[in-house]
Order: structure tokens, then sequence, then C-alpha cells
């Protein structure tokens, strides 16, 4: 084991022993899902915890602000992902990075999901893949944590691996670089002259979360000399950051022309479409015995509720299928389970909250008609089904009583209600247009 593992295994077992003792968490739960978990990573600012099983990654996903607070109470003010140990590939700290390329495997085009929030991000990428450091060195790919910058850069050393094996590849972060650039002026066996030439004889160099160099008066100066090395001799490059290079403080001048000197493209937030594709896309490649398929209603609920990036939305995902495990009866998961799974979640955001008055405003402009026309007595056909799909959108999405519903929608009674609701489920079995329009009037009032 090394002094950094050492190092590692010291921080976990304190944080252990603080969960084990001090926190909310049970034996049991402890014994189950925390006892075999591992401190894999840690930096200035980010720690990678790993666990043996997907129902543990699960369980410790949900618990991630208990163990931000535990770290933070020890010194160390980061972010926590948690990784099932063979999802995760060791990163080196020391100045040796340029000896191993770190290019973590699970992320590639292939698994990538495209939309319009990051198609172009996407595109340069591909470009730069396809023919490295042809057209745009530097790329420069900006945006907020957990929308697929590390994806991207992972992407683009797997497919030069791949296609260019004769290229030598390096993916690190800008805080590895720093702790390299330290470790090689102190070093009494490496010279920064040895770690700058080693980086000259890189044909990609990829770094995430260039930012954390700003202010690094030292690391400047080196990065520097490596990046015109580099660009000069059309080597590839490719940076990230969770700003534009103009934004980011405490960068010298000279950095931001270099970095602005290329293509600088940005990722936004996904939108309803993409956020759902990397839904199916995650649920497809797990494997949880004792979950039944997941209702698109459910699916439609977490792209609109959690789709601020795509950890969120693995996240809300990762605490349904952890909640039908444990509460579920193996069937298919509903709306009404995963409502309890996302209670107190914290995510979702008020102007997507469900109530009644908006299903009655949402289904009364959809059909036409006034709020008071769609709870009169009318038997107009038109009415009528309008009535009779807003009353089963109460029930499915709000899970009232019927006699409720029936109070909500001109003082009806409960057996009103349910034959309504029955007659909606049936129309919905035989009638695909019908289970169309059903659908869009539900992504309406999830969505708005």
């Amino acid at each position: 084991m090394t002094g950094v593992e050492h190092f590692y295994q010291d921080v976990w077992s304190k944080a252990k022993t603080i969960i084990r003792e001090e926190s909310s968490i049970d034996k049991i739960v402890y014994d189950a899902y925390f006892d075999e978990s591992s401190l894999a990573f840690l930096n200035e600012e980010r720690a990678i915890i790993t666990v043996p099983s997907f129902v543990q990654k699960a369980v410790l996903s949900q618990r991630i602000p208990l163990i931000k607070d535990i770290l933070e109470g020890l010194g160390y003010l980061v972010t926590v992902e948690i990784l099932l140990n063979d999802e995760y590939g060791p990163q080196s700290t020391e100045s040796t990075i340029v000896h191993n390329d770190q290019v973590r495997v699970e992320y590639t085009f292939d698994n990538f999901i495209v939309g319009p929030s990051n198609k172009e991000a996407h595109s340069a990428a591909l470009a730069c893949a396809f023919t490295p450091g042809k057209f745009y060195s530097p790329l420069f790919i900006h945006g907020n944590s957990g929308l697929g910058k590390t994806h991207l850069l992972n992407a683009i050393g797997n497919y030069i691996k791949k296609y260019h094996p004769e290229m030598k590849v390096l993916y690190t972060s800008g805080s590895e670089f720093v702790t390299a650039v330290v470790e090689s002026i102190t070093s009494k066996t490496e010279s920064i002259e040895n770690f700058k030439k080693r980086m000259f004889s890189l044909d990609v160099l990829l770094i995430d979360d260039i930012q954390f160099i700003a202010g690094k008066e030292k690391s400047h100066e080196i990065f520097f000399h490596i990046f015109n090395e580099l660009v000069n001799n059309k080597k590839q490059i490719v940076l990230t950051s969770d700003r534009d290079p103009s934004e980011i403080k405490g960068l010298e001048e000279r950095l931001i022309s270099r970095f602005s000197s290329g293509l600088t493209v940005g990722l936004d937030s996904p939108e309803f479409e993409t956020a759902l594709a990397i839904i199916k896309a995650r649920l497809n490649t797990q494997t949880l015995e004792g979950v039944g398929v997941v209702q698109e209603d459910v699916l439609s609920y977490i792209a609109t509720n959690f789709a601020k990036d795509v950890r969120k939305l693995e996240g809300a995902l990762n605490r349904l299928l952890f909640y039908a495990v444990q509460f579920g009866n193996g069937g298919t998961i509903d709306f009404k389970l995963a409502m309890g799974a996302f209670k107190g979640a914290g995510n979702v955001s008020e102007k997507n909250e469900v109530s009644i008055n908006k299903i009655k405003r949402i289904v009364s402009d959809y059909f036409g008609l006034t709020r008071q026309q769609l709870i009169s007595n009318s038997r107009t056909k038109n009415i009528a089904s309008a009535r009779h799909i807003a009353m089963y959108l109460s029930r499915k999405l709000l899970d009232l009583p019927f006699i409720k519903i029936g109070e909500e929608f001109g003082k009806r009674d409960h057996s009103t209600v349910m034959n309504a609701c029955e007659k909606v489920e049936t129309t919905l079995k035989s009638d695909i247009n019908y289970k169309n329009m059903v659908v869009e009037l539900e992504k309406q009032i999830l969505q708005t």
C-alpha cells in the first residue's frame, strides 16, 4: 500500500467512525451499506467513495450531504462522488502523472447522450478526437458541474487511444497539475525541467477544471510554456472549466488569451428530451432484482424536476430504485411509489408543483373550456371527456381520494369519479390518439 493509500484509509476510517458512532445511521444500515466502502481518491475539491454493489452505491448516494459534512469536519471541503469498485480507475496525484494516461474507460462517445444543450460541445470534441491538433487546439469547454465536461474529455482520450494508439495521451485535472508542479519543484529526484520535457512529449493533453490553476503563479508560468510548446507543434489541447476563460478570476491575461485562441463552447442544463434519454440510457445499464419496469410518467417526472445537471438526474434515479428495492413490492414502479421516493427530496422546483387547480387549468385550456364549464353538469361530449381526464389525472398525480376529487369537480360523489377514472383507463388501452393526448396533458402539468 502506497503512502497516499494509507492517507486515504486513515481519513475514511475516521469518517466511518463518526458515521457509525455519532450520526443518525443505525448499526444495521451501517453494517450493510457503509462498512465495505473505501475512500479511493481525495484532493482539494473532490472525494471518491467506492463500494462493491449497486444497492450500496444507491444508499450512499442518498447520504452524500452527511458524508460531505463529516469530511468538512475533518478539514476537507469537497464534492463527493459514489462509484462502484469497477467504475473507478486509480488516479495518481504524484508528479509522475505523465506516465499514466489516467483516461477513464467508462466515458465514451457511444454512451454520451447528445441533445441541443450539448450538441455544439459534442461536435467539437468529436472533431478533436477524429483529427487531433488539426482544427481546434485548444478546445475550451465550459459549463456548470455535472453537465458532461469530464465525460467529453475522457471520450476524446478513449477514442484517440483506440484509433491513434501511437499518440501519447494524458488526462488530468487542474489541481493535479498544480500538485505535480509543486512536487517537481521540491523533489530531490525530479526536476521541473524533466517534468516539462515529459509534458512536451504529449500528443494530447486533456485538463479538467483548469480554473484551479488560477492564482498559482508558478503553475501559470509552467503551463504557459507547456501550452505554447504543444500548440506550436500541432498537438491537441482540450481544457474544461466551470466558466468562460474571461470569467476565471486570478488567471493571467496571457493565459486567457491563449485559452480563447482556439474554440470555446459551452454546455447547458439538459432540456426535457435529452434528460429523458439520459435517464433511459442509465436505466438500461442497471440490473436490480425485485424491481419492475419504471412507468413512462415517472421517467418524465424525473426529467422535468431533476434536470439541472446529469448528476442530479442520476441521483434521482438512484433514489427511486433504492426506494423501490426497500419499499416496493417488486412490481411496476408507478407514480405513487415515485412520489414516496421523492418526498422531502428538496430538488423539486416550486413552479413544477402539481395541484388540482393546476390540473383544472391546463386541461380546460387544452380543450378550450372555461374552468366553470369543466366542473359543470354539462354532458356535452367534449366537456365530459375533459372532465373525466382531469379527474383521472387528479387521481394519478395527486393520489387524492375519490370523494375529494368529486368535491373539486362540482360536488360529485365518489362513484362518479371512480367510473370516470375507469372509463379513461379503458380508453387508454384501446385508443392510441387518446393515450397520446393524455400523456401530453400530463407532461404539461409536470413541466409547467
